[in-house]
């Protein structure tokens, strides 16, 4: 399925025509550029009905932080998207996912809500970017009240042969390896934590693989043998399991380099800021290599360091 950004770029280099912009696409694009901030053809927002376009000025409300308002708009929005006049099973889902993350519904019917959203999207738009955030809204909440194993059933649902997109994939993925991590289980952790980071570096999503490299960092320096498997090699070999457990492997020295390669020349670009635990990172990592160039780094610009902690372990 193409991204968002990609239909963008077509538009904005004409090869692909404002019209082949497929309905159940038509919001999502049209939010990247009216919220977004994204460049894109402004007739594109005429495509969309009156409901849709309040639908992005209740969206930007939220981003506002005005709650109080949002709700009482949201409100209105919802019986408008299942009245006859304007119907709208899509904006009906926006608005009830949006309602269950903001307080609006009481605190109870929460996950059934979602749970609504969820089973109704894959009636609709199985396998759509909505789908996808619908599955990932479900499976925090499922987080967030401690039922780490149906969070993680459901993001079973997000499996990497699909046809989710690259994105939904590699944030499920990101999540999964939080919740094994939190359980201790950290050889499969290290595992979707690096796939993650795959997917997002796939995908120029660099944010995203910063945190994946950095949360796959802080495992692997636990240990670091040269005869340890590498991680391809980890995931090549890996089996379904019935229960997690408390696992660990040593992680490659090769692997540690790799994500330190590509995480050094981002984080250097800045490295102001009182916690600054990325850079310890790559401090520990310099020291258990060992690869000096990377303390070096560090060490000449240690001017502009502002981490304490940081600064006392280069000065010492």
């Amino acid at each position: 399925m193409t991204t968002v950004p990609s239909l963008l770029a077509g538009l904005n280099s004409g090869e692909i025509p404002l019209d082949s912009v497929p309905d159940n696409r038509l919001y999502s694009v049209a939010s990247a550029i009216y919220l977004g901030g994204l460049k894109g053809p402004d007739e594109l927002l005429g495509r969309l009905s009156t409901l849709q376009r309040d639908l992005l000025g209740f969206q930007k409300i939220l981003i506002e932080g005005d709650l109080a308002q949002a709700i009482d708009a949201s409100e209105a929005l919802l019986h408008r998207s299942r009245s006859p006049e304007e119907r709208d099973a899509e904006c009906e889902v926006r608005l009830r996912i949006e309602r269950a993350l903001i307080g609006a519904v009481d605190e109870e019917a929460i996950g059934a809500e979602l749970r609504w959203c969820v089973d109704r999207l894959n009636a609709m738009m199985p396998e759509s970017p909505l789908h996808g955030i619908a599955i990932l809204n479900l499976a925090a909440w499922h987080t967030s009240i401690g039922e780490v194993m149906m969070a993680m059933a459901i993001h079973a649902d997000i499996s990497q042969e699909g046809g989710h997109l690259a994105e939904i994939r590699g944030l499920s993925r990101l999540e999964v390896g939080r919740i094994l991590t939190t359980m201790g289980d950290l050889d499969p952790a290290m595992r979707h934590l690096w796939t993650a980071r795959e997917i997002f570096l796939a995908n120029e999503m660099q944010a995203e693989a910063v945190i994946a490299g950095l949360e796959w960092l802080d495992l692997a320096l636990e240990g670091v043998s040269a005869d340890a498997p590498t991680m391809s090699e980890r995931i090549r070999d890996s089996e379904p399991r019935e229960l997690p457990g408390d696992t660990w492997i040593d992680s490659n020295p090769s692997d540690v380099r790799e994500v330190i390669e590509t995480l050094l020349p981002i984080l250097m670009k800045d490295v102001s800021g009182e916690e600054r635990n990325d850079l310890g990172l790559i401090f520990d990592a310099a020291a258990i290599l060992p690869e000096t160039s990377w303390s070096l780094a560090l060490v000449d610009r240690i001017d502009e360091i502002q981490d304490s902690r940081l600064l006392d372990v280069l000065q010492s």
